[in-house]
This record gives C-alpha cells, structure tokens and sequence, in this order.
C-alpha cells in the first residue's frame, strides 16, 4: 500500500472552509516522534495518522496529534480520518466505519448523496459533567464583564472523551468582543481538567442556525479553532442537561469560526435518557489535496 497523505475541510460546506486536517495512511512504519514532528511540521489543530490499514479488534486504529502532543480525542479529525478510510481504504460505500482511538472506539456513520459522502455523523461517549467555575475568573480570563455572561446557566466542565469549559454568554456581541488574557487563562487551567474553553451564545450570523460558537486551545497550540467536534460534542451533552432550550434533546445547527475567516457548520443531535445522554456530532467533509510521504 503507498504511503499517502490527504489533506480534508471538516465541518465544512465549501472548500476552504471549516477545519483543515492531514491525514496520514498506512503510517504503522512512523514511530510517535515521527509522527509528533509531521504534526507540528504541518502545523494544522491536528493530524491525524491511521496504523492499521486493516480493522483490528472492530475499528480501525488511528492516532491523533496536535502541534504540541498525542489526545486521546477530537471531533474534527475523527469525522476526516473516517471520510479517508472510507474513500481511500474501504473504498466501497459502507454505513459505518469506527475508529480506535486513545478514548475507545467512537463509530462514524455515513450518508451518501450520488454514492458519495454527504454527511458524516459520530456517536461520542456519554457526557461527563465535572466542575461548575465562578463567573468572575471566566469573565476575567476572556476580558469580559461579568454581566456579559448567561446567569442562568452554569460555567461548568463537561466531557465526551475530551473535557471543555463551557461558557454562556448573552449575545454575539460579547462573543466578538472576547479577547483571552493568556496569563489568566494559564492560570485558570492549572487547576482544571479541561484546558480549552468553548464560549456560546442563542445570536447567530445566519437565522437559521441556532448558536454561535467560538473555541480557545492555547494550551495544544491551537490560539483559535475554526471547528472542534469534540468540544461542541459537549455542548450538546451540556445544553441537553440544562434544558437550553427547554426540552431534554436537542437536533440544532451551530455555526464557528467566523471570527477567524474559517466559516464551519456543525449539526449536533443529543437526548437525555435513562443511562445518560446520547450525543452524535454531524458535517460534511470535502478532500482538498492529495500527496506522497516518503
């Protein structure tokens, strides 16, 4: 099998858009500083590297790396490395493709339009939620006021597999106007678990989308994400469990990334139930590039 490389658009509804990603196919001859150095020679949020060719053990085994270290997960580029392994690997339509990642196995279905990949969706694991933070350390860590954040709901870390800080904030003006006080926030996640902080709010750029999302990751490199699946997967856990929107499941349209000229649209669909909180994270993925490693 060559050694290729893709690059994808992630979340994206044209090209040039969304969450660029580099996949890397039958990398089971790269060793983890190897692969540590493409990510960061790269430079994207992450790269992804697939070290099984062949299913193994149900799934097909994948490693992801930003510029900084190896996560266990994250949405984007599990939604890209399935979109690969579908039209590169499988290379026949199949409705689910899993992934054997550092947080277990997370499935990916696929729907088709004209026997190509239309939407791409991941089943995440069950939310966790953790510890609920003050308002005033948020609002200063973003350079925000305090009144500039949704009250009614709590600030609070919550997991799929990868934690994040969830924060409300009232309007999309207070979301543009977020301004990270890196000192702050260094010291904010010092004591934490999650170490990116995901702000949201009910305005919106196109009415018909639901939230605006913007997402902070300094601490993997990553100053600003255009599109994380992982961290939205828990904001659907988040605003399912606080009735957000008043009902105890959620099927809604998010948009990210437009402060940063990277547009992204995110599908979220999440239900509370009996065991916990089933979450599935949805988008599209469009191929940009195609290359050669040696």
């Amino acid at each position: 099998m060559s050694n290729y490389y893709y690059i994808v658009d992630v979340f994206a509804e044209n090209k040039y858009a969304g969450n660029q990603l580099a996949v890397f196919t039958n990398a089971t001859n790269l060793d983890t500083q190897e692969m540590q150095s493409i990510a960061r020679e790269i430079n994207y949020s992450e790269t992804t590297f697939i070290t099984s060719p062949q299913e193994k053990n149900g799934g097909y085994e994948v490693r992801i790396f930003t510029p900084n270290q190896e996560i266990p997960f994250a949405g984007h580029p599990t939604l890209g490395t399935a979109y690969i392994l579908q039209q590169a690997i499988i290379q026949q339509p199949v409705a689910k493709v899993v992934l054997n990642l550092g947080v277990g196995q997370i499935p990916v279905t696929i729907n088709y339009a004209n026997g190509l990949p239309e939407w791409l969706w991941m089943r995440q694991n069950t939310p966790a939620f953790y510890r609920q933070l003050p308002g005033e350390s948020i609002a200063e860590v973003l350079q925000l006021n305090v009144s500039d954040i949704d009250s009614r709901f709590p600030i609070q870390e919550v997991s799929t597999g990868l934690p994040f800080i969830i924060v409300p904030l009232k309007n999309i003006s207070a979301l543009k106007q977020i301004n990270l006080n890196k000192d702050k926030y260094f010291q904010l996640i010092a004591n934490t678990e999650a170490k990116c902080i995901l702000a949201f709010c009910p305005e919106t750029y196109h009415p018909e989308n639901h939230l605006h999302v913007r997402v902070f990751c300094d601490y993997v490199g990553v100053p600003e994400d255009p599109a994380t699946g992982s961290a939205n997967g828990c904001l659907a856990g988040y605003l399912v469990e606080y009735a957000y929107f008043g009902e105890n499941q959620i099927d809604i349209r998010v948009e990210q990334g437009y402060e940063i000229g990277r547009p992204s649209l995110l599908l979220l669909q999440a239900e509370k139930n009996n065991t916990g909180i089933d979450v599935n994270v949805g988008g599209k993925v469009i191929l940009v590039a195609k290359g050669e490693f040696v």
